[in-house]
């Protein structure tokens, strides 16, 4: 299989750029750096580019116009920009997306990284989605990110350095809800939406670390970032404090400013992200979709793919489709016939919708056939997310009547990843073939 460069790293030199990129590629972020803005755009244009990162330190107070001229080679493909240097007080996003302190850790920047692409594919999905509505007589809401201030959950003991914080978030537009226990914190993130949480690592530094760990155990909660605060002698390393689900770091010797400035980015990230998946969730109520399940119908599957395909192409994007059909087992006749598999398909075609991304389209092709279309995914991935469905799925138990045990379902998959110069049908068919060949075997 050949190796994706997904990352772009700009830095004139290796000080800070190449044990990033070491780091980014064993964690499956593949990196490729360029020394100066005409091999950046090269790059840009010859692979599929998800991201860049720029050394600010490099370049000076030239960073920002190569982060622009980047932005403008990309064309109608979104590219999201980190900056690793001093944070953007005035919070002017036009050239980067999001700005990270130097050295920045690997772990952190993979997670900041995976939050960014999804938002900019989904942003790409919601334009094409749009596209094929408008064609069919609807219109799509557009995303809404609002003006209400930002809202931050400060969590932690009230040290000196955490409420002079707090007081920079609210000079910053922010609105600071206040929480001494990890109890009361994850009351007021189950009954409260907050757009970023700050972390005061007081004398219990455990608990903090904790608090972040939870958070990304949990799906609705998963992706809201969090500021960890350390004390200067906290006796932890960047790898345990990143690997556990931080988003960034401030020390006591940061100036208040300049955290919150960094919070408030982490916050606008985060609820451009919220906005536009919930943009696409509220396209199931278009009146479009199949009416059991709520997934696209075949004939707008069809062509949705076919602009998918296109976009993908034009935007030098990879795209991958999926095709799951329930297997055929004898034990399933007798259930069809009573009408059971009839009741169970609905529910399964819901799963199915709850499990991909917002960004991802799912359809039902037939009585029990589904298809996925993946944007900005590889082969080799797009086959790990249609076995996890069929995973979560098969240990579903479905109702088969009274006086009967509940039945189980398994599904034959078939993958291809859309290749230079084919149609959509053409890599719909040959994820079909491959799925004929799966239940031969």
């Amino acid at each position: 299989m050949p190796v994706h460069a997904r990352v772009l790293i700009l830095a004139r030199d290796d000080s800070l750029a190449g044990p990033l990129a070491e780091g980014l590629d064993r964690l499956g972020w593949r990196t490729l750096t360029a020394r100066g803005i005409y091999a950046g755009i090269a790059a840009l244009a010859d692979l599929q580019i998800q991201a860049a990162i720029i050394d600010v330190a490099s370049y000076g107070e030239e960073a920002r116009e190569l982060a622009q001229r980047l932005k403008a080679a990309s064309g109608a493909r979104r590219l999201p920009i980190i900056a690793i240097g001093p944070p953007n007080p005035e919070n002017d996003l036009t050239a980067f997306d999001l700005t990270l302190a130097a050295p920045l850790h690997p772990a952190q920047a993979a997670f900041r990284l995976e939050s960014l692409v999804r938002t900019a594919t989904a942003q790409e999905e919601y334009e094409l989605r749009a596209e094929t509505f408008a064609e069919r007589g609807r219109l799509l809401d557009p995303p809404h990110t609002g003006d209400d201030p930002w809202r931050v959950l400060a969590i932690g003991e009230p040290a000196p350095q955490f409420l002079a914080l707090s007081n920079a978030l609210r000079h910053a537009g922010a609105e600071v809800v206040g929480a001494f226990t990890a109890y009361t914190a994850f009351d007021y993130l189950h009954d409260q939406s907050f757009e970023a949480v700050v972390l005061w690592a007081g004398d219990d530094q455990a608990e903090s670390l904790s608090i972040a760990a939870g958070m990304r155990r949990n799906t609705r909660l998963y992706h809201i970032p969090a500021l960890l605060y350390l004390r200067p002698d906290a006796d932890l390393s960047l790898s345990e404090v990143f690997h556990r689900g931080v988003s960034d770091v401030a020390t006591p010797y940061t100036p208040e400013s300049d955290t919150a400035a960094r919070v408030i980015e982490l916050a606008k990230a985060y609820r451009d992200q919220a906005s536009i998946r919930s943009a696409l969730n509220r396209a199931r109520s278009s009146g479009l979709m199949d009416s059991a399940t709520g997934l696209f119908t075949r004939d707008l599957f069809a062509a949705h793919l076919a602009r998918l395909t296109q976009s993908s192409r034009h935007r030098n994007r990879a795209l991958s489709v999926c095709v799951l059909r329930l297997t055929e087992r004898a034990e399933l006749t007798a259930l069809r016939a009573a009408g059971w598999m009839d009741r169970a398909v609905p529910q399964i075609g819901s799963m199915i919708g709850r499990l991909v991304r917002a960004e991802d389209t799912a359809a039902r092709l037939g009585p029990e056939t589904f298809a996925l279309a993946l944007p900005s995914t590889h082969l080799l991935s797009a086959r790990a997310a249609a076995e996890r469905i069929a995973a979560v799925i098969g240990c579903t138990a479905f109702d088969a009547g009274e006086n009967r045990p509940p039945f189980v379902v398994e599904f034959d998959i078939g993958v291809a990843e859309v290749e230079r110069g084919e149609t959509a049908g053409m890599a719909l068919e040959r994820a079909a073939a491959r799925l004929q060949q799966a239940q031969a075997s």
